[in-house]
């Protein structure tokens, strides 16, 4: 079985271009290398519609077998991607394919790396379409909802193993350019069927990379290529329109201190060829900023505070972000509780998203306040403990514009509720589902005939109204009269 899985693994390298045919024979021998096997006999069959999964599990449980790895999804995690890398290209051919491909048009760029990043395994396809996915129409517009099954769950034993093994600060992160190459180890993922596409964003040397766990399509992770802490600045502004005037059929967007999410200590934006239904929402009201005159602004009709402003010239939204960032930072509303700082921390800042439609520069600001009180001890513009059932974490780039993304448990528990609903059995004498009792109780009067037919259809209709609650706790202006007025004042201050 190893020589055929190993001439069906060099035939998926030939196939989808990861491997010239002309490098069979070295490939085949870098393989055999890694089974720390001597022979070979190619087998007289010949292959079609390669099953990558397939193929790499057999070599996975030779690999066991053999006692060169442990069976383990930590351990065959590592090894797959070393076998990989046996049908990779170096980084400076990817890189060059790329720059030929901008050369005619960006767009055919990115087809190739995402492919590319596809292909390596890099993205785990088999993984990835393992997660749960759906979206729910709402008021704001068709919201996406994701249950995110594809990051393998480590075995104790990894687990132990990890707890024992020697730190290391190399590489300081999964974000650091280093980590392109990497073998691994038991507490970090190996990156040896990883590529990186240099490039520069605000005069100095950034990265390109596709997220290994993509959320959406084409979801881009655009990094600092040192380790350096993020930050909201007039800087950040700059580096979002640099990306986009690059690759301007993709947005960008950004995570920040304070509301929090993803790795902090490293700067890094978010991005990708998707249009979310907040890209999707209207303006509801537009306004005029005085001195910016020129550029179109206005809130948008979006659960979350967004002010959408936009023109032609990038360079006119990056003034006039700068100002608002500098305003939303000091400014106060008690009668709205929006508060810039108490005791000495501060409290506002803003999630931009940077887009180009047409030939008109794009960029959303949400206003975002991590304030806590005794009732909301996670944050009053945070999901509110009723809805923690659903969705605890914070609410971070993804999210705000519209994709939820949901733990793994919550598939076995909407299963498992599903069950009780049907057999009538108390949804709170079981402990994996007594959280969801109550809000079971709340919707499942407005439905009639439930049957196994329709109960997950319903259930997962009802995920995404909580969701779009959630968006509503973390909107610092609600979306009523009360709230418009509100954050009108904020903008008369502009």
């Amino acid at each position: 079985m190893l020589y055929e899985n190993i001439k069906k693994l060099v035939q998926y390298g030939i196939e989808t271009g990861l491997t010239p045919a002309c490098e069979k024979n070295y490939t085949t021998n870098l393989l055999l290398d890694l089974f720390k096997e001597d022979d070979y006999v190619e087998p007289e069959e010949e292959y079609t519609d390669i099953d990558l999964e397939e193929v790499l599990k057999g070599l996975l449980d030779e690999a066991v077998s053999r006692g060169i790895i442990e069976d383990s999804v930590v351990y065959r995690d590592l090894f797959d991607t070393k076998i990989m890398n046996c049908l990779m290209p170096r980084p400076a051919q990817v890189q060059k394919e790329f720059w030929d491909r901008y050369e005619k048009n960006p767009q055919e760029a990115t087809d190739y790396f995402y492919k590319l990043s596809q292909d390596s395994d890099y993205i785990r396809r088999y993984r990835v379409k393992k997660d749960q996915k759906w979206t729910v129409d709402s008021e704001y517009g068709t919201i996406d909802i994701t249950i995110n099954l594809s990051k393998p769950e480590k075995d104790p034993k990894a687990i132990a193993a990890a707890k024992l093994a020697k730190s290391s600060s190399y590489p300081k992160c999964l974000l650091c350019p280093e980590n392109e190459g990497y073998a691994g180890r038991i507490n970090h993922p190996a990156r040896e069927n990883h590529r990186i596409i240099p490039i520069t964003v605000n005069d100095s040397p950034w990265g390109f990379q596709y997220s290994p766990y993509v959320y959406y399509n084409e979801h881009c992770i655009v990094f600092n290529s040192s380790h350096v802490p993020m930050k909201i600045e007039r800087n950040t502004f700059i580096k979002l329109f640099d990306f986009v005037k690059l690759f301007p059929h993709y947005f960008l967007g950004s995570n920040l201190p304070i509301v929090g999410g993803s790795i902090l200590s490293h700067d890094h934006f978010q991005g990708g060829h998707y249009t979310f239904a907040m890209a999707k929402a209207p303006i509801e009201k537009h306004v005029t900023i005085p001195g910016y005159e020129d550029v179109e602004a206005g809130i948008v009709k979006w659960p979350l505070s967004v002010l959408r402003i936009r023109h032609k010239d990038e360079k006119r939204l990056i003034d006039l972000a700068t100002h608002v960032l500098e305003v939303w930072r000091g400014y106060t509303d008690e009668a709205a509780f929006v508060f810039a700082e108490t005791d000495g921390e501060p409290h506002n800042t803003i999630t931009p998203i940077a887009r180009k439609v047409g030939d008109t520069f794009e960029l959303d600001l949400t206003l975002r306040n991590n304030i806590t009180t005794e009732e909301n001890p996670l944050g009053v513009y945070h999901p509110h403990a009723e809805y923690h059932h659903i969705k605890k974490e914070n609410i971070g780039l993804i999210e705000v514009m519209g994709l939820a993304v949901l733990p793994a448990r919550l598939k076995e528990e909407l299963e498992l509720l599903g069950e009780y609903i049907l057999e009538g059995k108390d949804i709170s004498s079981n402990e994996k589902i007594e959280k969801h009792a109550a809000w079971a109780a709340q919707f499942l009067p407005k439905y009639d005939n439930l049957d196994k037919d329709n109960i997950q259809d319903v259930l997962r209709k009802e995920v995404g109204n909580v969701f779009v609650h959630v968006l509503e706790d973390a909107g610092v202006y609600k979306c009523t009269a009360e709230g418009r007025e509100a954050f009108m004042r904020f903008i008369s201050q502009l």
